[in-house]
C-alpha cells in the first residue's frame, strides 16, 4: 500500500493537477485524494499546500517526493531483478543522449540487444544538464555525454570515444578545396551552429576563446538537423564533430575539412548514477559496453561508408 500511495504521490508532485495525475494513476481524483491524506497520516506531515486547486508541496513534501521517487526506482528495480533471475532482462532501458553523441547511440543499442533482446530501448535527445537532472530524479538508467568538460556530479563515467571537429561546407563552397582550415579561417565564415544552451557549442566557444578568437554565428539551433539543413542551403557552413558523416552517409555534396590552430580532442562516453546498488538495468547497461572502443567502430563504419573522404576522417 505504501509504494501504491508514494506513486500517487509522485505522480501528483510532476503533473501538479489532480485530474490528470487521477487519470495518470487510473483512478478517480477522490481516491487519489484519499491515498496521499493516508500517506501523510502515515508520516504525520502535511505534503501538499491545499486550496481549491493543487498549489505546491511543503518543504515536508519536497523531501518525501525525492525519497519517494528513490523507494520508486528501488521497487521497480527488485521487480526487474526477481523477473531477470527467472527470463532474462525485460523492461526498457532509458538512455538520455546529447545531440553530439547521437552518431555513436546505436553502437551501444547493438552491444546492448545483442544481450538482452526481451529488452526494449528508449533514447531521448536531452542536454548534459537535463541528463544530470534525469538521473538524479531516477528517470532515466544512463546518459552518453561529455566527460570532461562541464563534468556531471555523482556519477560514474565510462569512456567510449572522443570526437574532433571539422568545418563542413557545400561541395561548391570556396574553401572546399582545403584539407585544412584554422579555426580563424573557420570562424569568420557565415556559419550554422548549435545554440549555447548545447554543450558542444560551449566546447567550440572554449577551444575558438583558446586561440583568441570569438565564433558569431548568423544561425544557431539546438537541433543538428536545422544545422544540416543549413549546410546543405548552401549558404552557411559549420563546426560539427567529424562523427556527424556517420549519419549523413556518402553525402557527395557536402565536404569535411580537418581543423588545425589548435587541434581538439573531447572525450564522451556512459554516465551513470553513482548509487549503490545499481538497477539491473543499469548494471546490465554498464556490463554491456566493458571493453567497447566507439572510436573503432566509427572508423570502420566511415572507412566503408565514406572511401572518398575517410583520410580526412581520420
Amino acid at each position: 500500500m505504501l509504494i501504491r500511495h508514494l506513486s500517487f504521490f509522485v505522480t501528483l508532485a510532476e503533473e501538479k493537477h489532480f485530474a490528470r495525475a487521477a487519470e495518470l494513476c487510473h483512478v478517480t481524483q477522490p481516491t487519489l485524494s484519499a491515498a496521499i491524506r493516508k500517506l501523510e497520516d502515515d508520516l504525520r506531515v502535511t505534503l501538499i499546500a491545499r486550496g481549491n486547486r493543487y498549489i505546491g508541496l511543503t518543504s515536508e513534501g519536497e523531501r518525501v517526493l525525492e525519497w519517494g521517487r528513490q523507494i520508486l526506482f528501488d521497487y521497480e528495480s527488485l521487480q526487474g531483478d526477481i523477473a531477470g533471475t527467472k527470463k532474462g532482462l525485460l523492461g526498457t532501458l532509458r538512455l538520455g543522449v546529447v545531440p553530439a553523441a547521437m552518431p555513436s547511440v546505436s553502437f551501444l543499442s547493438e552491444r546492448f540487444a545483442a544481450a538482452h533482446p526481451e529488452a526494449t530501448i528508449e533514447i531521448k535527445s536531452m542536454t548534459s544538464r537535463a541528463i544530470q537532472h534525469g538521473l538524479d530524479a531516477f528517470e532515466i538508467d544512463g546518459g552518453l555525454t561529455y566527460l570532461e568538460n562541464e563534468p556531471l556530479e555523482h556519477v560514474q563515467r565510462l569512456p567510449l570515444y572522443h570526437e574532433r571537429y571539422v568545418f563542413v561546407c557545400r561541395s561548391d563552397h570556396p574553401l572546399a578545396g582545403r584539407r585544412r582550415l584554422t579555426w580563424a579561417e573557420a570562424a569568420v565564415q557565415p556559419l550554422c551552429l548549435l545554440s549555447e544552451d548545447m554543450q558542444n557549442r560551449r566546447i567550440l566557444n572554449g577551444i575558438a576563446a583558446s586561440a583568441g578568437l570569438r565564433i558569431t554565428p548568423s544561425v544557431v539551433s539546438n537541433s543538428f538537423l536545422a544545422v544540416c539543413s543549413h549546410i546543405r542551403n548552401g549558404l552557411w557552413s559549420s563546426i560539427v564533430p567529424h562523427t556527424f558523416f556517420y549519419i549523413l552517409g556518402d553525402r557527395t555534396d557536402l565536404v569535411s575539412i580537418e581543423l588545425i590552430d589548435p587541434q581538439h580532442r573531447q572525450a564522451l562516453g556512459l554516465v551513470t548514477s553513482d548509487r549503490s546498488p545499481q538497477s539491473p538495468m543499469t548494471r546490465a547497461l554498464v556490463k554491456s559496453l566493458q571493453g567497447a572502443n566507439f572510436d573503432d567502430d566509427f572508423e570502420r563504419q566511415m572507412t566503408v561508408a565514406l572511401p572518398s573522404t575517410s583520410s580526412i576522417m581520420r
